[in-house]
């Protein structure tokens, strides 16, 4: 079976719809996607699904071909767009109906524009045309009168909800025995209840910060309950590192949670939900390295027992756990320490907290302060006061 399907793509693809589409595929149905709106997202088109992405200035060009191919189609169906003010899902359903003449059914994803284009779509190419009813379009749909005439001309009415087809039945006058209930579908196997290991790392996407050391010692481990929690971006200048891309030629994407770049509440809920926190800081190519790393204080101010490497200031701060730069057999030998160990991780936590109330506190903060309050005042904080040539 080959479907046409007639979606938005305004922000990717919605997750659901997705999820829907990956069903179809593993059953081998052939997917041509024709989104009225197109943006990426965190959801898009994979490689097996061939997008027919439209351009204004070609979708108005194409018009005279249609209407010299089809002068008396064209010309009818032009006369019920002009009378419903549906210019632009008349228009775009011309285009499309150029690459939609080898599908077998023609598929409208949400019962406004998108369906008013496949109703149109239907009349050109003579296709059958199912349609899925979500919700919006059944309270603030964009041409009612319009919507319920594509309704009763569509070959499969769907809607995800019990509710909404009562409202199709009751509200826009759809015989209910046409209307099949197919509620939205959640993957089960993916979603369930369970526990999962998580390390933290939080850090731009910078080449001294060894996301892929840590990729590669999970990788090695094997472990189907360890989760890697990244938090961080990166401006693709000087040691910048595309941490996505990473994930999947590592071949680790499956273990791992982008949450991108987040501050205040959400970030201290990271820190406070993980189970260890990492960070095996190294110089990178150009020799440079890092001082000592504001998210591993951080860390350690919530009680996380953290992995680093012996990189600069940091053993002389934390004597544990610490891998040698690059040494991603050493990394996954200290996970593994953690892993197994509540108790140690629970220590270690202890003893880091403690660190930071010593070290890392805003009493730090204050001393600076008063470091620039004697400076104002000409005066060193020992009381001495500088002199002309010192200023």
């Amino acid at each position: 079976m080959h479907l046409g399907i007639i979606l938005s793509m305004k922000k990717g693809i919605d997750h659901f719809v997705y999820r829907e589409l990956l069903v179809y595929t593993s059953q081998n149905t052939k997917i041509t996607l024709f989104p009225t709106k197109y943006r990426l997202g965190l959801y898009n088109a994979i490689d097996q699904w061939t997008v027919q992405r439209w351009y204004p200035i070609w979708v108005i060009l194409l018009q005279p071909f249609f209407f010299l191919q089809f002068p008396i189609k064209y010309t009818q169906l032009l006369t019920e767009a002009i009378k419903e003010k549906l210019y632009m899902d008349f228009l775009l359903a011309w285009y499309f109906s150029r690459k939609m003449r080898n599908v077998d059914v023609i598929y409208s994803i949400c019962g406004d524009h998108k369906f008013f284009v496949g109703y149109f779509c239907k009349r050109i190419l003579k296709k059958p045309l199912a349609v899925t009813i979500h919700a919006y379009e059944l309270y603030r749909n964009p041409n009612p009168g319009f919507f319920v005439k594509a309704l009763n001309n569509c070959d499969q009415i769907i809607t995800v909800t019990q509710y909404n087809k009562e409202i199709l039945s009751s509200r826009y006058g759809i015989d209910s025995s046409k209307i099949r209930v197919v509620r939205v579908g959640v993957d089960t196997q993916d979603y369930h209840p369970g526990q999962k290991f998580t390390i933290l790392i939080v850090g731009y996407f910078d080449e001294r910060k060894g996301h892929d050391l840590l990729f590669k010692a999970v990788k090695q481990l094997g472990l189907d309950d360890i989760e890697i929690w990244v938090v961080g971006t990166g401006d693709q200048r000087g040691g910048y590192v595309d941490v996505y891309r990473l994930a999947n030629d590592i071949g680790i994407q499956n273990h791992v949670a982008f949450f991108g770049e987040i501050s205040g509440n959400a970030l201290k809920a990271v820190y406070r939900n993980c189970d260890i926190f990492c960070l095996p800081c190294r110089k990178d190519r150009n020799g440079i390295s890092e001082g000592f790393p504001t998210v591993l204080m951080e860390a350690m101010a919530f009680g996380k027992p953290v992995i680093s490497s012996r990189h600069v200031e940091i053993p002389r701060i934390i004597s544990e756990i610490l891998i040698d730069e690059n040494d991603v057999d050493g990394l996954a030998e200290a996970i593994m320490r953690l892993y197994k160990s509540r108790q140690l991780r629970e220590i270690q936590g202890e003893n880091n907290r403690k660190i930071a109330e010593e070290l890392f506190s805003l009493k730090n903060a204050e001393c600076i302060h008063e470091l620039l309050k004697c400076l104002s005042n000409n005066k060193f904080p020992n009381g001495q006061v500088l002199s002309g040539k010192d200023k």
